[in-house]
């Protein structure tokens, strides 16, 4: 950092591993989609010299490792590794998603990462830093994880460098602007025929130096004279930010009585308040010119990675507890400690079958060791997780992947990152730990896919390969959720938005080889009585021979909800022999799971057997199950049933702003507010209920509603009555199916 000269990119093109922690950068790249986190990682990677022009690996493949899907969507939906190295360290670029449906890359990235840059666009409106973005930003404020802001675009800027600047302070880190300031200032040239004045170096505050990349490669040169007065104010208001952040008390008192404090003391200052996450340095970046060697800003960026983000030596460990919840000591970052690492990411090769991303936490990795294999989900808002599993697995080939290619790795330090080749049995979230000495790692959360889509296979060769497919899908993305549907019958892929189930679809066919068709979901339905009724089953059938002859006479009536089917015995004078009444029975609870009215099942009503009729030879077990189902069809057809909705329970976390809007978008759907709390950072969190019917796009609305800000968990309540209508409308449905229309 501090303004470092280089003379040509940095170490050579291929990565090795890295041999200690200290000599390791973890960084993810965060932000919305379009800010340009993958064309940034190219510009670093063309840099540190791992590329030889922009957007390729020396050996020809690309740098991110975009399938058919990213491809076809023009966005990146997976979280991509980078490894390069400058100045002596192994520098780890996880480039994750900038759209909200694959926030699950994002938390991958998040958990492997040190280390964060919030890559923001100029080309923006003022104040639009995105929220999806904001929130980001305080989960990492919240564990202390340093970061940085780098700005881009401003070759097509809608708003200049130093009111992005400001623009992030207040977005970002509101109650305290001075700690979001610029390391440098943007040089730019002519305005060209569009209006835009392309980016071509950038001046250093510290050293008052320009940097230009207008030749391709990084030159230094003395300021423009006219530059000279921005220049002295912005560096004075870094060098008071940085002050303010040292643990050395009388810096302030020596600057603000004219004294001179010396370059180096800033930057060992700067990059101790960076480190520890209280200072956060806006830098510019643009990618390189065609033909040029190195992306403007990345230098300076790849100098503030190495010189002031922290090892992972400096990082707090996840707690780890044994597999029965015995609590453990927390990990040591030491290659020579006990094994604990962790699947951050777990995702198919064509060629090679699973491949788990790997960071290790503590210990050493090393090909074909045998590790033991903890795992118990990853828990979302609901707390659900998926079942507890374990074993001795045997580790295959190490590799450092870099685009398509996978470079063979000896070793993997404790802090660094490597893909694992068919770690069996190994899922998102899971530990790796010393075989004699099983660990399991406290996990990350994930939010709760919130958005159905109900498939069915195409054709009949489709399903025999369906739920294969499916539980693979489901196991390499933990943010994705199978359901077997018990009353609806329907196969349910729960997702985070609508680009998230474009993606599982073309996953399906393109890896698994498995084409499906999606179906409306389906939420399951209730009946009940409204009132009491009653009803004669008749089951007399007489053809020659051996007949079947039963009667039974029977009265229902409601009970309180969850109460569920309870069958009572009132015959008297044995009108029904007593091994014919569980027949009755029997007959009663198998029409009631088949529905009397919408083909729901019956739910919450008493049935009484009062009286019946039997024959010494005709009457049998079938018959008097045929009559008992028949009589409380006759029940039904009398009394007027009711057709019960499943209601859910909401929580909608939300901005102030938008609390107005989202209630009244939940009144339209037939929802209820229960109450509101007021959360911190200007939230508020509003409680309602509603009908499953009604929200099963409302992750989509929501976001659309809030512009990526609102957030919301659900959960089962209780059936209710649905709107006598609507009831109609379903049932003539029902009866429309059945007819065959």
């Amino acid at each position: 950092m501090g303004d470092r000269t280089h003379t040509h990119p940095g170490a050579a093109g291929r990565a090795t591993a890295a041999d200690r922690p200290d000599s390791v950068r973890n960084v993810v790249l965060v932000g919305h989609s379009g800010s340009g986190k993958t064309t940034l990682v190219e510009a670093l990677a063309l840099t540190a010299g791992a590329v030889n022009r922009a957007g390729r690996v020396e050996d020809g493949a690309t740098v991110s490792d975009h399938d058919e899907i990213e491809r076809r969507r023009g966005r990146s939906v997976q979280l991509s590794l980078v490894p390069v190295e400058w100045g002596g360290c192994r520098v780890n670029l996880l480039d994750t998603p900038g759209h909200a449906d694959f926030v699950g890359e994002l938390r991958a990235g998040l958990r492997a990462a040190d280390a964060a840059l919030f890559v923001v666009s100029a080309a923006q409106e003022a104040d639009a830093v995105p929220g999806t973005t904001r929130a980001v930003w305080e989960e990492c404020a919240a564990v202390g994880m340093p970061r940085a802001v780098v700005i881009t675009h401003l070759d097509t800027a809608r708003t200049p460098f130093d009111e992005m600047t400001r623009v992030c302070g207040r977005a970002l880190v509101g109650d305290d602007p001075d700690a979001v300031l610029p390391l440098y200032l943007p040089v730019q040239g002519p305005e060209g025929p569009d209006g835009h004045a392309p980016l071509t170096g950038l001046t250093g505050l510290l050293t008052g130096r320009i940097f230009d990349y207008s030749s391709g490669e990084r030159r230094e040169r003395p300021p423009d004279g006219d530059r000279r007065a921005p220049l002295l104010r912005a560096r004075d208001r870094l060098i008071e930010g940085i002050i303010a952040e040292s643990e050395d008390e009388t810096l302030m008192d020596r600057y603000l009585g004219g004294g001179e404090i010396g370059t180096g003391t800033l930057v060992r200052d700067l990059e101790r308040a960076v480190a520890s996450g209280s200072f956060h340095p806006v830098l510019a970046a643009a990618p390189a010119a065609p033909g040029a060697r190195q992306g403007i800003g990345t230098v300076e960026l790849l100098d503030l990675i190495t010189a002031g983000f922290p090892a992972p030596s400096e990082r707090v460990m996840p707690a780890v507890t044994g597999p029965d919840g015995t609590v453990r000591p927390a990990p040591v970052c030491d290659p020579g400690a006990p094994l604990v690492a962790e699947v951050v990411k777990t995702a198919s090769d064509p060629y090679v079958g699973r491949v788990s991303l790997v960071r290790v936490f503590s210990g050493t990795l090393r090909p074909d060791e045998t590790v033991h294999v903890s795992g118990h989900g990853l828990t979302g808002p609901a707390g659900g997780s998926s079942p507890h599993h374990e074993a001795d697995v045997r580790v295959g080939a190490l590799t450092a992947p870099f685009g398509k290619q996978q470079r063979p790795l000896d070793s993997c330090v404790a802090g660094d990152l490597a893909c694992v080749s068919k770690l069996t049995g190994a899922e998102t979230g899971d530990t790796l730990s010393a075989t004699g000495d099983p660990l399991l790692m406290e996990p990350w959360s994930m939010p709760d896919p919130l958005l159905p889509l109900a498939v069915r296979a195409h054709g009949k060769a489709d399903e025999d390969k369906l739920s294969q497919g499916l539980a693979r899908l489901v196991a390499e993305d933990p943010t994705m959720r199978l359901e077997r549907n018990q009353d609806t019958h329907q196969v349910v892929l729960w997702c985070m938005g609508e680009a998230h189930t474009e993606v599982a679809l073309e996953r399906l066919r393109s890896r698994y080889g498995v084409q499906v068709d999606a179906e409306p979901h389906r939420v399951p339905l209730r009946e009940t009585f409204a009132a009491r009724a009653g009803g004669r089953g008749r089951h007399v059938k007489q053809s020659g021979g051996h007949g079947q002859y039963a009667v039974c006479e029977i009265e229902v009536e409601p009970l309180a909800p969850g109460t569920g089917i309870v069958f009572v015995d009132k015959v008297a004078g044995g009108s029904v022999p007593r091994q014919f009444v569980a027949s009755v029975e029997k007959g009663v609870r198998a029409q009631a799971a088949r529905g009397v009215a919408a083909g729901q099942p019956l739910v919450d009503v008493r049935v009484t057997l009062l009286d019946g009729k039997s024959h010494s030879v005709d009457s049998s077990d079938a018959a008097f199950q045929a009559a008992g189902a028949s009589a409380l069809r006759e029940a039904a057809a009398d009394a007027r049933v009711e057709l019960l909705e499943p209601v859910a329970r909401m929580a909608v976390m939300v901005p102030d702003d938008y609390v107005g809007a989202v209630m009244g978008d939940l009144s339209g759907r037939r929802g209820r507010v229960v109450g509101t709390e007021q959360a911190t950072g200007g939230r508020t969190l509003v409680r309602a209920e509603a009908p499953e019917i009604e929200i099963g796009g409302y992750t989509v609305d929501l976001r659309s509603l809030t512009h990526g800000t609102g957030r919301f968990d659900r959960a089962y309540a209780r059936h209710e009555p649905m709107p006598p209508q609507l009831a109609d409308r379903i049932r003539e449905a029902q009866e429309n199916g059945a007819n065959g229309h």
